[in-house]
């Protein structure tokens, strides 16, 4: 305990977190008073070991414990409550305390990160099956109705979790330049298309046809399911391929939530084959996770359970390998809270089919989902993470000369649809039942 207790001694500045080790032993740390959880947050470690694992290196450490359970947050608090009381402590440099120590260990974990992000075909294949081939009813249990696993747009932080993905969509739409009656026809390119929502959106309002590439199998199926039940699957198809084979040329091209799969190794590959593949007076549009501080490297936990290969990029990272590709960047937006609204729902839901949740895994994996949930958001809450979007052109006439286009198209979309209901609602169920 010696050793988490000197990390918690320095870390612990607001608020009171008490742990319990497996002995009974109790420790105190902080000067109390309630900072949004409550008189204070007791922990309590279950064997011997858990203590030292965690101090050992918290980055990992800490999920493992609670994931094992081995690491046992006492009601009325839980996880979330425990990371977000973590990330209001360090929220001057959120990953300072969770560091590992020593030149040695730092040297090995930044390689590992390194090495862990050079995604070639074969790796990049593998990690988008690691990440987003698990059963379709997990997706169903926990986002919204159209599937959106990225950040929703939350004009207002009161309106539902659909209503924010339709709006990021509608600002999506609004931003690749699209106009209703004259982009008929044109081709767009989806990369990284998840679950086909944007694409069949885009061809629902501008009536074009529309691309979309992905590595998971069952991703794809599940797009070109979409497609037919839609009846549109002779102007938006999906492909089970990689980026870097797509051939032909394209008027508009967009990723969402791509490139934090792609690797810093290969930024050169992505924007000099996006270069090719875009018309010249094209537009592409990119909407990733991203770092406010400039760059660093993903913490061992996600990389090791949820993203292999991922890391969120610096803006100036982007930009830097961007320009050196060709590409003029138009437009630059920081979308600051919006993810950590999302991650917050998503939690929500998750906790709502617990049950279920179990059952298709087992505790172990929905204890991992909670971790990874309410870490991703004190991220994007408290510490230093933000989402871009980014516009690149070719040419510089390729859009107008002001910006007002993006809000009154994306304000035309925003009236022409009606957000659905999420039909897992607890009221929702209750009734059917």
């Amino acid at each position: 305990m010696w050793l988490l207790d000197k990390m918690l001694s320095r870390l612990v500045r607001k608020g009171r977190l008490i742990v319990t080790d497996h002995d009974g032993r109790e420790y105190a740390y902080g000067p109390g008073g309630d900072v949004g959880f409550g008189e204070a947050i007791r922990i309590r470690f279950t064997d011997k070991g858990a203590a030292l694992h965690v101090g050992r290196y918290p980055q990992v450490g800490a999920g493992e414990a609670y994931m094992d359970g081995r690491l046992v947050i006492e009601p009325p608090n839980d996880i979330r409550d425990l990371v977000h009381f973590v990330g209001l402590n360090a929220e001057a440099d959120p990953e300072a305390h969770l560091r590992p120590r020593g030149p040695l260990r730092k040297l090995g974990f930044h390689l590992a990160s390194k090495i862990d992000s050079y995604n070639n075909q074969r790796a990049a294949r593998r990690n988008a099956e690691h990440t987003y081939n698990l059963t379709r009813r997990l997706y169903e249990l926990f986002l919204d109705e159209d599937r959106q696993y990225t950040m929703a747009y939350y004009r207002d932080p009161d309106i539902s979790l659909e209503q924010a993905q339709l709006d990021k969509k509608a600002h999506i739409a609004a931003k690749l330049y699209l106009q209703k009656g004259k982009s008929s026809g044109m081709k767009v390119l989806d990369i990284g298309c998840g679950w086909g929502g944007l694409a069949l959106y885009l061809h629902k309002h501008y009536d074009v046809d529309v691309l979309g590439v992905a590595l998971a199998p069952d991703q794809i199926e599940f797009c070109r399911e979409r497609a037919a039940e839609a009846g549109v699957s002779d102007r938006v198809k999906f492909e089970l391929m990689d980026y870097r084979d797509v051939e032909g040329q394209f008027d508009r091209i967009t990723s969402v939530g791509l490139l934090e799969h792609v690797g810093t190794p290969q930024y050169p590959a992505f924007f000099q084959h996006t270069h090719r593949l875009l018309k010249a007076d094209g537009v592409m549009f990119s909407h990733c996770c991203g770092r406010a501080r400039g760059p660093g490297v993903t913490d061992g936990w996600t990389r090791k359970y949820i993203f292999p290969g991922g890391y969120i990029p610096a803006l100036s990272e982007l930009v830097t390998e961007s320009e050196k590709a060709g590409w003029q960047v138009m437009d630059v937006e920081a979308m600051r809270f919006h993810y950590s609204h999302t991650l917050e729902e998503w939690y929500r839901r998750t906790q709502l089919h617990r049950e279920e949740i179990t059952a298709l895994y087992d505790e172990r994996f929905y204890r991992m989902w909670e971790f990874y949930l309410a870490g991703a958001e004190q991220a994007f809450r408290h510490g230093g993470m933000v989402n871009w979007q980014l516009q690149y052109v070719k040419r510089r006439d390729a859009i107008p000369m002001t910006g007002d286009y993006v809000y009154e198209e994306s304000a035309r979309l925003r009236a022409s649809d009606v957000a659905p209901e999420w039909h897992l609602a607890p009221e929702a169920r209750a009734a059917a039942e």
